[in-house]
């Protein structure tokens, strides 16, 4: 099949991925948990809830932007058009920064170190199986426009 043609996906890795880290992330608090002085009060339930907040936001942004540009917003699925504006000035995955800002939100708001572990963990892994084949795609759909993109706008932040 033709690299212009062929899905960015074949598996929804991104929403796996993050499901599992935060699952895991829950799983080693409960049987291996890392002590955490509690010594700020509110402050980090505070600044995780803003966090989570945030993502939220960006998620729906990006959502909402891909959508006006009547294009995929399942990974798995053929971009129609390069969508450069809204959220996607800053950076090329929006939802995916999302994601991880709400898993280290969520470590603040229950103390829980594994979350920011976890996060690491599942960036790096959504830059290996998705992320990667996802610029593959866009790159074989939108050629020079894609790369000018590239150079002005980071992959994360």
């Amino acid at each position: 099949m033709n690299a212009y043609r062929a899905k960015p996906l074949s598996f929804p890795w991104p929403a796996l991925l993050y499901g599992t880290a935060t699952l895991a992330a829950l799983l080693l608090a409960r049987y291996s948990p890392i002590p955490v002085v509690h010594g700020h009060g509110w402050v980090p339930w505070i600044s995780g809830a803003i966090l989570v907040a945030t993502a939220i936001w960006l998620d729906l942004w990006a959502v909402k932007t891909l959508l006006d540009r009547h294009t995929a917003v399942l990974p798995q699925r053929c971009a129609t058009c390069l969508v450069t504006y809204g959220p996607f000035r800053f950076t090329r995955n929006p939802i995916y920064l999302g994601y991880t800002l709400m898993m280290i939100g969520f470590g603040l708001i229950t103390l829980n170190p594994w979350f920011f572990i976890m996060a690491i963990a599942a960036v790096m892994l959504t830059t290996i199986f998705a992320i990667r084949n996802e610029e593959r795609h866009l790159l074989s759909r939108f050629g020079f426009e894609f790369e000018r993109y590239c150079r002005h706008t980071s992959r994360w932040i």
